[in-house]
């Protein structure tokens, strides 16, 4: 039998052996039993509920008020009034938080970022002994170098800008903190720290051993051609401005009226390489790509391509000069087999050049230069269809450039010296190669 009585009190009433009444605290003015609204319904704690007004349960309000708080009772049900339930979420914000869950569960299973992972952890277990060797044996603990290569190699992939930017995105970005091995309340590096040690891998050429490892690897999983590749160069824009690009051997001048951008005129002024030099960056060169196009200070990139997946096998930086391609092709050509084919275009088609990989048993198939001048190739090597292959192949070492120079943040470079750029270079390569393996794997066979 259910008992009904005037309610001052909001009142639950339940079915039952027991006949029960259970009493909810709201507010003693509002009288449920007349509202026209009320209703009944059946709730899973208290069974056939009575009289409840839904005015008060409107919205997902009465989900999160319909539970039991500590201090109240099982058997006690908590109404919200009309002004506090409302379908719109709360803005609850928390000084703190305790997390419970490790990074390598917030990092999806398919991120591109995990065979990345596991590519570059193989290669530093194998750097492990070199890494032993560049450091002392006693003295306060620094920066693991597996950490700032891997720190890098973000930096590099995510084209951030600055050192400065990378330690800020490593404080509070839980992805970065997972591929370099901070767990999610480790403390970060200051900036000018982690330039200091990244010194240390500078002098130690690990560039290119970790270059050379990441090659190996392709070459284990059958990525690399033996037999074709391509040779290429590209200009590196110098972090040094012009105007500090000054004549050699003389005196300093007066200081100018603006120290941070002096006013200069180069009007009937003749600048070369021979007499002038950088005060900024004393190693780039003065050099112009072309007849229509500006001088700057440049340094040369050059990468040497094999042709069956378009992924660099060396690479290296020298000055900007007229013959620096020619020359770092045929050293880097040293390092191929016999019977290799050496694809470029039309700038290597000299003498001197086509005579020097014949010299080394390598078969050029260089793009002819016929313009106002005859090709040092004739039909004895273009008639065959490798050759037509090779020029075909030899356009995706562009790719390589540009993806250096947009991603890779090398179309002006921020550091100074063939050193330092020709690291910065080299570890591009490594982390190109890298990506490129990422989607050669996962591509179906």
């Amino acid at each position: 039998m259910v008992r009904k009585r005037k309610l001052h009190h909001a009142e639950v009433i339940r079915r039952g052996p027991s006949d029960r009444t259970v009493t909810v605290p709201v507010r003693p003015a509002v009288n449920f039993a007349r509202r026209k609204d009320a209703w009944r319904g059946y709730s899973p704690t208290y069974g056939a509920v009575g009289i409840v007004c839904s005015t008060c349960l409107a919205g997902c309000g009465k989900t999160r008020h319909s539970m039991p708080s500590p201090r109240e009772s099982s058997a006690t049900m908590r109404v919200t009034p009309h002004e506090e339930a409302r379908m719109r979420g709360d803005d609850e914000q928390q000084a703190s938080v305790w997390s419970y869950i490790p990074l390598e569960q917030r990092v999806p299973a398919d991120h591109p970022l995990r065979p990345l992972r596991a590519m570059v952890d193989g290669a530093l277990r194998e750097l492990s002994p070199q890494f032993s060797r560049l450091y002392a044996k006693g003295g306060r603990p620094s920066i693991a170098p597996e950490r700032l290569l891997r720190a890098l190699l973000l930096q590099v992939l995510y084209s951030v800008r600055s050192e400065r930017l990378l330690m800020e995105q490593l404080d509070y970005n839980l992805l970065f903190r997972w591929f370099v091995g901070l767990s999610a309340d480790d403390p970060i590096w200051d900036a000018t720290v982690f330039t200091k040690n990244r010194q240390r891998l500078l002098e130690g050429d690990i560039a290119r051993a970790f270059f050379d490892r990441v090659v190996a690897q392709a070459r284990q999983q059958g990525l690399l051609s033996d037999e074709h590749f391509t040779v290429d160069g590209t200009l590196i824009e110098a972090w040094a401005s012009l105007k500090s690009f000054k004549p050699t051997g003389t005196p300093p001048a007066a200081p100018p009226d603006d120290p941070g951008n002096p006013t200069v005129n180069f009007h009937g002024e003749r600048r070369s390489n021979a007499t002038h030099a950088s005060t900024t960056d004393p190693e780039a060169r003065l050099f112009r790509k072309g007849d229509a196009h500006e001088a700057k200070l440049y340094y040369q990139g050059h990468v040497l391509m094999e042709n069956r997946h378009g992924l660099a096998v060396d690479g290296s930086v020298t000055p900007a000069t007229g013959f620096a391609e020619r020359e770092q092709a045929l050293a880097m050509a040293t390092r191929l087999p016999a019977g290799a084919t050496l694809g470029a275009d039309k700038s290597y088609d000299t003498r001197d050049f086509v005579d020097g990989l014949r010299g080394l048993a390598v078969t050029p198939h260089i793009a002819q230069n016929t313009t106002h001048r005859r090709s040092t190739l004739d039909r004895r090597t273009t008639r065959h269809p490798g050759y037509q292959a090779s020029q075909r192949q030899r356009k995706r070492i562009e790719e390589i450039f540009g993806w250096l120079k947009m991603i890779g943040l090398l179309r002006k470079t921020r550091y100074r010296g063939v050193g330092r750029v020709g690291w910065m270079f080299t570890f591009g390569l490594a982390v190109y190669n890298l990506v490129r393996m990422r989607r050669l794997v996962a591509e179906p066979t």
